[in-house]
């Protein structure tokens, strides 16, 4: 449930990293959740709740704000989509795009939704035969590996190549 922990409000569990670095003043902390929560676009007054009184969109973004509470310049995520519409995922792509645009974040993802793939990825790797393949969507789907095309111009990758497309 976006890694976070069941006893601890939303505003606690993205304070959680400043506590264990320290040398923070409460005053401050509070100034920074705030921000982290409207970041990821939370309301305010997600803040007090529990993750159980959310969505999972709203977990998803609850997990993000606490990953970016303190700064950092990359950003890990395993399939950050899972257990969402698809409402809710093209939402949260467009969410990662834009924090990674705006606060220069490198991304690395794990995942096997290729909307996302196409939404956030600016570079692809795929393992294969115990290698790996580094290119651009663009790059991988033209490769000639039968895996690779199977994988990239298969049923479900119509939507994130006509993306690509456009």
């Amino acid at each position: 449930d976006g890694a976070l922990f069941s006893s601890l409000t939303v505003g606690q569990n993205v304070q959680v990293p400043m506590l264990e670095r320290g040398g923070m003043s409460q005053a401050l902390i509070n100034e920074l959740i705030a921000l982290k929560i409207d970041m990821v676009g939370l309301p305010a007054d997600a803040c007090p709740k529990y993750p159980s009184e959310l969505s999972g969109g709203m977990r998803k973004r609850a997990g993000l704000a606490r990953s970016l509470a303190l700064d950092p310049e990359i950003l890990f995520l395993d399939e950050p989509t899972a257990g969402l519409d698809p409402i809710g995922a093209a939402a949260f792509d467009h969410l990662i795009r834009d924090l990674s645009d705006s606060l220069g974040l490198t991304v690395v993802m794990i995942t096997h939704d290729l909307d996302s793939l196409a939404a956030i990825c600016d570079r692809i790797s795929v393992l294969l035969d115990k290698k790996v393949v580094v290119g651009t969507m663009a790059e991988l789907t033209a490769h000639p590996h039968p895996w690779i095309q199977s994988y990239f111009h298969g049923e479900r990758a119509r939507a994130a190549f006509a993306e690509t497309a456009g």
